[in-house]
C-alpha cells in the first residue's frame, strides 16, 4: 500500500482531510483549537483491532478515553451511555472513529454530555422536541467503512432501545468541525462489510438523484458519486488492498451523504423496517431491496434512468441498469432475495406499516402505500 497520496482539504459541507495519512492529522488538528481531553467514541469489535492502537498513537499529548459500547444497530441506550463516559472523562472534544452506527452514536454522545433529558426528546418528529441550546464539544470525525457517509452529515440515526424503530436527531449542530478521511482504515475490511457499505453508497447516491425534491447541486453530486462508485466497488471487494479503489469508495460515501440531504426513496424505507424488524445490516437490506424497488419506479422516472445508467457506463437503458446492479450484487458476493437472509413473509405484518411510516419513502418518485410495500417485499423475498 503507497502512502504516496497528496491530501487535499476542501469544505463542503464541513472541512475534510481526504488520502492516506489524513488520520496523522487528528491528534494536531486537537491540540491547535486547545483542546486536551479527548473521548473517542467506536463500536465493541473495531476497539479490539490494531487499526484503533494504531490510530492512539497520533494522539500524542493528549489524554484519551474510549467508549465501545456501540454494536449492531445503535440504540438509545447506547448514545446515554457513551454521554455517561463523554461527562465521566471530562471530556472537552469527541473523537467519532467507526463506521456508520459508530459514528451516529458519537454525533450525539457530546450533545446528550451537555443538554438534559433522553436523546429520543431530539429527535426531529417528537412532539415536544427540545432545542439544543449549549455549544457542544468539538466533535470529528474519521469513517472506517464506506457506506453512510455519516461523517458528513447532519442528521444521527438511533433505534429505540425497545422496538427497535428507527429515530433521527436533525440538526447543523450536530456536524463535526473536521472530517479526516483516511482510505488506508479501510483496507482491513472485510469483503462482505465492504460489499454492503458500498452499496449503501451507491443507493445514497442513486436515491438522492430519483427523488422528486428540487435541489440541482444535490443531483449533480450524487450523479458523480455514483460514476465515482459505479467504478470501484466490485474493484475495492476483490483487491482489498488497492487504495485507489478504497478512495473512491470513501469519496462515493460522504458524496452520497452531502447528496441526500435532498432526501431519499422507499429503498430505505425498506431497508429501515428490516433492521428495525429483523436486525438486518442496513447496507446488506438497502443490496436486497434496491433493484425491486427501482424496477417499480422506473415507470415514472425512465428518463432519470437513463441518466443514471450513462454515469455507471451501462450501455442499453434504464432497465439495463437495474440489470447491471444486479449482476454487480452477484459479482461483490450479495447472492439470494430477503428468504436467504432470513426474512419470511410471517415478519410482513410488521415490515410493511415501519416502511409506509418512514419519512424517507415520502420523497420516493412514486407515491407507495401499504400494498405496495407488501408486494415490494414480496417480490425481494
Amino acid at each position: 500500500m503507497s502512502d504516496t497520496m497528496t491530501i487535499t482539504r476542501f469544505a463542503f459541507p464541513t472541512t475534510i482531510h481526504f488520502g492516506v495519512g489524513a488520520r496523522k492529522l487528528a491528534g494536531p488538528h486537537l491540540l491547535e483549537q486547545g483542546l486536551k481531553r479527548p473521548l473517542i467514541v467506536t463500536d465493541r469489535a473495531l476497539a479490539q483491532l490494531p487499526v484503533l492502537a494504531e490510530f492512539r498513537t497520533h494522539l500524542e499529548g493528549l489524554a484519551v478515553a474510549v467508549f465501545d459500547g456501540v454494536h449492531g444497530n445503535p440504540t438509545c441506550a447506547q448514545v446515554m451511555a457513551g454521554a455517561a463516559a463523554c461527562k465521566a472523562h471530562g471530556a472537552d472534544c469527541v473523537i467519532g472513529f467507526g463506521g456508520g452506527a459508530a459514528l451516529d452514536v458519537s454525533k450525539v454522545v457530546g450533545l446528550m454530555a451537555v443538554h438534559e433529558g433522553d436523546v429520543l426528546e431530539y429527535v426531529w418528529d417528537h412532539p415536544q422536541v427540545r432545542p439544543i441550546t449549549h455549544e457542544l464539544p468539538h466533535y470529528v470525525a474519521l469513517p472506517t467503512t464506506s457506506g453512510t457517509g455519516s461523517e458528513v452529515g447532519r442528521s444521527a440515526v438511533v433505534s429505540e432501545n425497545d422496538t427497535h424503530v428507527k429515530r433521527t436527531v436533525f440538526s447543523a449542530k450536530i456536524l463535526a468541525k473536521a472530517v479526516f478521511a483516511d482510505p488506508a482504515l479501510t483496507v482491513a475490511l472485510p469483503a462482505a462489510v465492504t460489499a454492503a457499505t458500498g452499496m449503501d453508497a451507491l443507493t445514497h447516491n442513486i436515491e438522492s438523484y430519483l427523488s422528486p425534491a428540487f435541489h440541482p447541486l444535490c443531483d449533480g453530486i450524487a450523479l458523480e458519486g455514483l460514476r465515482i462508485g459505479a467504478r470501484s466497488l466490485a474493484l475495492a471487494v476483490a483487491e482489498p488492498g488497492n487504495i485507489a479503489a478504497r478512495a473512491d469508495m470513501m469519496m462515493s460515501s460522504m458524496m452520497g451523504a452531502i447528496a441526500f440531504q435532498k432526501d431519499l426513496g422507499s429503498v430505505h424505507a425498506c431497508a429501515h423496517a428490516l433492521g428495525a424488524v429483523c436486525d438486518l445490516h442496513h447496507g446488506l437490506a438497502n443490496a436486497l431491496m434496491i433493484d425491486t424497488v427501482l424496477a417499480w419506479n422506473h415507470e415514472v422516472v425512465p428518463h432519470k434512468f437513463d441518466e443514471l445508467a450513462h454515469v455507471a457506463r451501462v450501455t442499453g437503458g434504464g432497465f439495463a441498469f437495474i440489470a447491471w446492479l444486479k449482476h454487480l450484487k452477484q459479482r461483490i458476493g450479495i447472492a439470494g432475495g430477503l428468504a436467504a437472509h432470513g426474512v419470511t413473509k410471517d415478519h410482513l405484518p410488521r415490515l410493511v406499516p415501519l416502511a409506509a411510516k418512514d419519512f424517507t419513502g415520502q420523497t420516493n418518485p412514486r407515491p407507495a402505500t401499504e400494498a405496495d410495500y407488501e408486494r415490494l417485499f414480496m417480490q425481494a423475498m
